[in-house]
């Protein structure tokens, strides 16, 4: 790979990379005032929880087939593709914003499309990046990639706010179709190689159907990567918990101006934990930077509820999502590194439906064991005001607290679990990178597959 072709595609992953920080900015914005047009337009939460199942709920479903036409069609045309429907969406919600028509059902629709629509941006996008750099930067790429939602979920609500203070909320979706057309007029100027043909790839052509169920047939043949989802699953779920009761446990303490700013600064741990992975790339083995910081993870949950101290949580909270993009940015690498180019759109489908569907239990789970099992157990002269609540308090948000302790003991044993599991903890030994070469041939570069990838 001489260096002229290594230039090349290092402007390439810097200039679609621009694009889609703009394009994250822009949705950021979208994001933040559909949700307080929702909320204002109706004042139900179930309305606006109808909003975020309907991102959730198709993202899951669609992910396997998703994953698999990113497999068969050209990956520029199909960020291309994403990023153009998902613009033509946020378009559709102004003009009706615009005409004073748009209702919840509009919103629950438009925004399924969109997410749709994002899932087969996303899987392109990071299909497309080891066709980019080498697999000894894949952590640090990783860490790159996520400063752009930690910056959105820093500035797009300030943003958003002050643009809904002095302009029609249309206007904002108008600016996220301007960052949509941005990001599409990267991609039409940047080459995106091309995967060549693996022995995994040909043996799973056939139809849609098939070839998105083989995303599941390649990873159930490899123990390390079942166990690798599992441990991802368990850890998500533990997390969607956590999310339901902690915004309810802080305004059980405190103003919702404060509340805020310890948002903030758990948004600013999001970024520095980014751009630390960025910089330090994360450790040789990958693995251990999985299992090392989810400890760290752990111990910061138990943190946040063993007292009703707002600076504890919000230290907590910084260290809490500092952690995420390191652990996210090694599990990427992994599974980025250990699967063929040609069928990394199934492959990382299957992954994301699996981890993606911890969330949506953990939200219908955590609401009704908070308030008839947990706050009932901490309240004032409950079950055990005399024992525990002598430890952590008692009184409204302290059977929260104890939830996220219970949740942070159980992401330590489950991280001890999955240390003791050699499958999972001498996975990148057991199986074989399948990272290809990338060589210049006629002025276009093509991928010539890692021999050593079919037998992995």
């Amino acid at each position: 790979m001489d260096q002229k072709a290594d230039n090349r595609k290092l402007r390439t992953f810097i200039i679609i990379g621009i694009g889609q920080l703009v394009s994250i900015l822009g949705t950021g914005l979208t994001n933040f005032a559909i949700g307080i047009w929702v909320y204002q337009s109706t004042r139900s939460v179930t309305k606006f929880a109808l909003t975020i199942l309907a991102v959730s709920i198709p993202s899951i479903l669609i992910s396997p087939f998703a994953g698999a036409l990113v497999d068969r069609w050209d990956r520029r045309r199909t960020m291309i593709l994403g990023d153009s429907v998902a613009g033509f969406c946020s378009l559709a919600i102004a003009l009706l914003l615009y005409f004073e028509s748009l209702q919840v059902w509009h919103v629950c629709l438009i925004i399924a499309v969109a997410a749709a629509a994002g899932v087969l941006h996303s899987l392109a996008y990071t299909a497309s990046i080891p066709l980019l750099v080498s697999k000894e930067q894949l952590s640090r790429v990783s860490g790159i990639m996520q400063i752009g939602p930690a910056l959105a979920q820093i500035a797009s609500p300030l943003a958003a706010g002050m643009m809904l203070a002095f302009m029609p909320v249309y206007w904002v979706m108008v600016v996220d179709f301007a960052t949509f057309l941005f990001a599409v007029s990267t991609l039409l100027i940047v080459h995106i190689p091309r995967p060549a043909a693996t022995v995994e790839g040909e043996s799973a052509k056939g139809s849609l159907w098939s070839e998105a169920a083989f995303g599941w047939a390649y990873i159930k043949a490899r123990p390390g990567l079942i166990w690798l989802l599992v441990f991802f699953a368990v850890i998500n779920f533990n997390m969607g918990m956590s999310n339901v009761v902690l915004t309810p446990m802080l305004l059980g303490m405190a103003s919702i101006e404060v509340v805020g700013r310890i948002a903030s600064i758990a948004s600013l741990g999001l970024l520095v934990g980014s751009i630390a992975l960025s910089i330090w790339g994360g450790p040789r083995r990958r693995i251990q930077g999985v299992l090392g910081f989810t400890v760290m993870l752990g111990l910061c949950l138990i943190l946040m509820g063993l007292r009703p101290s707002v600076a504890l949580i919000a230290i907590a909270g910084f260290g809490f999502v500092f952690t995420v993009p390191i652990i996210d940015g090694c599990n990427q690498a992994i599974w980025l590194s250990k699967t063929p180019l040609d069928v990394q759109g199934r492959v990382l489908s299957i992954r994301m439906m699996v981890v993606w569907s911890a969330s949506p239990l953990a939200y219908l789970i955590a609401g009704p064991l908070t308030d008839k099992i947990f706050e009932p157990l901490l309240a004032i002269n409950g079950p055990l005001a005399g024992s525990v609540g002598k430890i952590i308090g008692v009184g409204e948000g302290r059977g929260m607290g104890l939830l996220l302790i219970i949740l942070g003991i159980f992401t330590l044993l489950s991280t001890a679990a999955g240390y003791m599991n050699s499958r999972l903890r001498y996975l990148e030994d057991d199986l074989l990178d399948a990272i290809p070469e990338v060589v210049a041939q006629g002025g276009e570069e093509s991928v010539v597959a890692d021999k050593t990838a079919a037998t992995a």
